[in-house]
């Protein structure tokens, strides 16, 4: 079993919010095209597919590597059935227009941090965009989440996206409050 299932076997899903988190939540209501093909990698129980859905867009997938999770959406959506990928991310072979970031990228052993970098601008569309949240504390080697820093994403990522947002998240749940970085990447 890997690891991600096995916390989740066990109960251990700490980062879980239990519903949608604001600064995503916020992002997905200015979006006005619901023609968008939209992928959630790491989605976990994947309330921002919940929300998605809800709101109108039809053309959204998840991934995740943990069966769990792509179950219990499945639950919740089953006539959506179809849109959720059980599968490691890098394996993925489709393209897409919004890719949305959640806990994912700090979830990551930092040594794959290059690989993601490169499959993330492999499966956007010309003028697709990485969107989303990621953790802004000092890089530990203890975790997941691994931590991160404005400097260090600016240096990964500037090669493949153009940076339209970089900013400390200003409508982060608490316990994630002055720890998140909202952004908005571009690829090239």
């Amino acid at each position: 079993m890997n690891y991600w299932e096995e916390r989740y076997q066990k109960g251990e899903t700490g980062w879980d919010a239990g519903s949608i988190t604001t600064p995503i939540k916020e992002y997905i209501d200015q979006l006005t095209d619901k023609n968008l093909k939209i992928l959630i990698p790491g989605a976990g129980n994947g309330y921002e597919f919940d929300y998605l859905i809800e709101n109108g867009f039809q053309n959204v997938s998840v991934v995740d590597i943990a069966e769990t999770p792509l179950n219990n959406i499945k639950i919740r959506k089953p006539e959506f059935a179809s849109h959720l990928i059980h599968s490691d991310f890098f394996a993925l072979d489709m393209t897409f227009d919004l890719i949305l970031e959640q806990t994912f990228f700090c979830a990551l052993p930092p040594e794959l941090r290059p690989q993601y970098v490169e499959k993330m601008a492999s499966l956007l569309n010309p003028k697709g965009k990485l969107a989303g949240l990621l953790f802004d504390f000092p890089l530990t080697s203890e975790g997941p989440p691994f931590g991160g820093s404005e400097t260090e994403y600016l240096n990964r990522f500037t090669d493949k996206f153009t940076i339209k947002t970089l900013e400390k998240a200003h409508n982060s749940i608490k316990p994630r409050e002055n720890k998140e970085l909202f952004f908005i990447f571009e690829v090239k």
